[in-house]
């Protein structure tokens, strides 16, 4: 479900009444938590956020999210816990084991077929078709995946451990686990203790290919998915490939790549990137549904996506120049693919051949769920509170609460401070408790002149209007594990525009990414990832240490993505994203 990138439709802070209709559900929906645990998952006072979002095939989803990292995840009112979550509780949901090359598969969007479950000596878990479940790995306990039982354990013992076991919502290193901190799973020891049979099979099913295995075709894959897991379990099942050993054995496998790479010529490493990101995006990316589908679109949305990361896909340095003439190598010397000029000038894939043997056993080697160079540290978005501080003028109002001029203060607590005056001084109206009495202070700290005869109540929302209207408006931001900056007056939005240069050429320009702490640099190799196009950085005349990116075309809607879906910028703080280019209807 959330294999591909998903469209956030509103993020908002949960209320109090929200927060115990959720404990509610959690508790009924897993009820071996305890009482002090659902605190822990959703606190009462700590911030906790409801975020609606659509998958990319259109599921309407509600996600919760609390210390930074999505907790539950809810679709057709049925509650599931992210992995985030089940690495805290790991007991909540029955658990099936599998191979941890089998989750190369499901992250791509396969659901975990039987043959690739290893039954431990205890047996299945007691589980009824359509229950959540959890899949978790040989050696560690830690969930990696979240899905539905296909049948019930007892009808899985009867298929002979043939055919669908979870259907998969949720994996480790998806989009959802993508949209929290991105850890890794804590090592919890397998409580079997037990080495698994080598006899065993793994079996997964091809995302491609799901919803054509006509019967004829059954027989030849599944002795195609034999062979691939008897392969696959000789290489687990192997005490040298312990967990411990396993990073040491990938670490020397990196280095020896890295040498034979730089025996390779720039162009044949180049031409090897392209071949792997190709079968790579058909493998995981493309669907049948797509098809047609632009080359161009191909190149930008798939392929650029998976590359891996530390790596820049460049066509132009590689032996073909062009994607035309590599997809036409595709085409005539591997038949892998079809492509057609289906409008004049445009080409398009027209149609992908699942059974060619190079893409049937590609196997990826890495799954990279980031795709855009950021550097060291992973960027988070500030938290920005709007707050307003004392004025000279209503410096009286605030003085039993001890708020100096210059103070600044959050909305609830003005309100606080200025209900507190109203009923030390028992101002409020005995014949109308909507109303109170203005006395002198409150007569020169809110009225105008002109009103000081004519106006001698006030109700409630007109006190608070003009006590916050007289103060000075400013803001907080706190970025991650840093101290709070409070600036005095409107934070500066980033603002995104479209301006012509000679020959009526159009570049859409970025200014005040450094007020949200974005390096302009990083962004603009970012977006030159995204759409391929040439980007300069240029200083803003009259700002001190601040500059702009420049970038070719209007590229608002790419830029749009960027910044909302990635790095999380609230859309309130970016202007200019309603210029983006509307696509008309084809005449």
């Amino acid at each position: 479900m959330f294999a591909k990138p998903f469209r956030v439709k509103s993020n908002i802070v949960m209320k109090g009444s929200d927060r115990r209709k959720l404990k509610a559900d959690v508790s009924a929906a897993f009820p071996t938590l305890f009482s002090d645990e659902l605190t822990e998952l959703v606190p009462n006072k700590e911030e906790f956020n409801v975020v609606k979002i659509f998958a990319h095939k259109g599921d309407a989803v509600t996600l919760y999210v609390g210390h930074k990292n999505p907790l539950f995840f809810e679709v057709d009112k049925q509650l599931y816990p992210t992995v985030y979550m089940l690495w805290r509780y790991p007991a909540v949901l029955p658990a099936f084991r599998t191979w941890p090359l089998v989750l190369h598969k499901m992250i791509g969007g396969a659901d975990l077929m039987l043959p690739g479950v290893v039954v431990p000596s205890s047996g299945l878990p007691d589980i009824k078709q359509g229950d959540p479940c959890a899949v978790t790995l040989v050696n560690n306990r830690a969930p990696v995946a979240i899905g539905t039982a296909a049948v019930c354990s007892a009808e899985m013992l009867n298929l002979g451990m043939k055919g669908r076991g979870v259907c998969v919502l949720h994996t480790y290193m998806d989009h959802l686990w993508a949209f929290g901190e991105k850890s890794s799973p804590p090592t919890f020891p397998d409580a079997e203790g037990e080495v698994p049979d080598v006899n065993g099979k793994e079996c997964v099913a091809d995302e491609q290919e799901e919803g054509e295995k006509e019967e004829e075709e059954e027989g030849e894959q599944s002795s195609v998915q034999e062979q691939q897991a008897s392969e696959l379990v000789r290489d687990q099942a192997h005490p040298a490939l312990a967990e411990q050993e396993e990073g040491e054995l990938e670490e020397a496998k990196e280095e020896g790549e890295q040498d034979q790479d730089d025996e390779k010529s720039p162009q044949e490493v180049m031409d090897a990137l392209l071949w792997q990101c190709f079968l790579l995006a058909l493998k995981s990316k493309v669907k049948k549904s797509e098809l047609p589908l632009l080359t161009s679109t191909f190149l930008r949305n798939h392929m650029f996506s998976c590359c891996p990361s530390g790596k820049q896909l460049d066509i132009k340095r590689s032996s073909y120049k062009k994607l035309s003439k590599f997809l036409q190598v595709m085409q005539q010397q591997h038949s892998i693919v079809r492509v057609k000029e289906l409008t004049k000038g445009v080409e398009s894939i027209v149609e992908v051949n699942w059974k060619s043997p190079k893409l049937r056993f590609s196997v990826p080697e890495e799954t990279h769920v980031e795709t855009i160079p950021l550097g060291e540290t992973q960027y988070h978005p500030p938290e920005i509170t709007t707050l307003y501080s004392v004025s000279a003028r209503l410096q009286p109002l605030f003085q039993d609460a001890n708020k100096r001029k210059g103070v600044a203060l959050q909305p609830a607590e003005v309100r606080s401070i200025v209900t507190e005056y109203v009923k030390k001084n028992d101002l409020v109206d005995e014949n109308n408790k909507n109303y109170l009495r203005i006395n002198p202070t409150l007569c020169d700290c809110l009225l105008e002149k002109s009103e000081y005869q004519d106006l001698q109540t006030l109700n409630w929302d007109d006190l608070f209007t003009r006590t916050l209207g007289r103060m000075q408006e400013c803001y907080q931001i706190v970025f991650p594990g840093q101290t709070p900056l409070i600036k005095k007056g409107h934070i500066e939005p980033i603002d995104v525009s479209v301006a012509s240069r000679g020959s009526n050429k159009k570049v859409t320009i970025i200014k005040n990414l450094e007020v949200y702490a974005l390096d302009p640099s990083a962004v603009a190799t970012a977006l030159q990832h995204r759409v391929q196009a040439s980007s300069v950085l240029q200083p803003i005349p009259g700002a001190k240490d601040k500059v702009l990116v420049q970038i070719q075309g209007n590229q608002i809607q790419q830029i749009g993505h960027l910044l909302l879906d990635h790095y999380r910028v609230p859309r309130k703080y970016i202007h200019g994203l309603d210029k983006a280019p509307k696509g008309g209807k084809k005449k």
